[in-house]
């Protein structure tokens, strides 16, 4: 019997520091990919077509969910966001952890199919520190930002529907974390005991 992989929801409000976190936590863990969502949204200077995110146009994606290809989408300022279910599904499979990088909505939708996903809030120290991230990106003026932060009072008043919470303060002890929470996972019983069947056979053996 081989030993499936752990979907991880991670979600966070806007600035929260959520893509940057994944990407250092991809960088130092082999053992786990992050689902490339397909999105209605323009792409933004540096991002990469299959990297970031598959960019598709409206009637794709609408086509897409009439096939119910997606293991969950939504409406996020105006755009739409989904999951491949083929792909996440095929990844665990192969016994690959998998991040879904998503809101609380889609969460909230990975949840009802795939009850034992695990779940993590990013938050961040404060309001102000929040509102700072998202001015210093220079990409959205004062009425989008104004925007941006009622939104993330608003997500971020689903946190209680997580099984973990990261505040994102100190990036490397952040960091740690969101390791600590996928070794965690990796160390429960089930999951040894399938990977080391051997060995508890013979450690148990008379």
């Amino acid at each position: 019997m081989s030993v499936k992989g752990t979907l991880y929801i991670i979600s966070a409000p806007s600035g929260a520091g959520k893509t940057s976190l994944v990407k250092a936590l991809l960088q130092q863990d082999q053992q786990v990919r992050v689902s490339v969502s397909h999105t209605t949204r323009d792409m933004r200077p540096g991002e990469q077509e299959g990297v970031d995110y598959n960019f598709v146009s409206m009637d794709t994606f609408d086509g897409l969910i009439a096939q119910q290809q997606f293991l969950e989408y939504a409406d996020v300022f105006t755009n739409k966001y989904g999951t491949s279910q083929v792909w996440v599904e095929s990844e665990l499979d192969k016994g690959i952890d998998v991040i879904l990088e998503i809101d609380w909505q889609g969460a909230e939708q990975v949840r009802q199919l795939m009850p034992d996903a695990v779940s993590v809030f990013i938050l961040p120290p404060s309001q102000g520190e929040l509102r700072k991230r998202l001015t210093g990106r220079g990409q959205d003026d004062s009425t989008v930002i104004d925007l941006r932060m009622s939104q993330a009072v608003s997500e971020m008043e689903h946190y209680p529907e997580f099984d973990y919470i990261v505040i994102n303060d100190d990036f490397g002890v952040a960091l740690l974390q969101l390791q600590a929470i996928l070794t965690t996972q990796r160390l429960k019983q089930g999951v040894q005991t399938v990977r080391h069947a051997d060995l508890m056979n013979d450690l148990l053996s008379v």
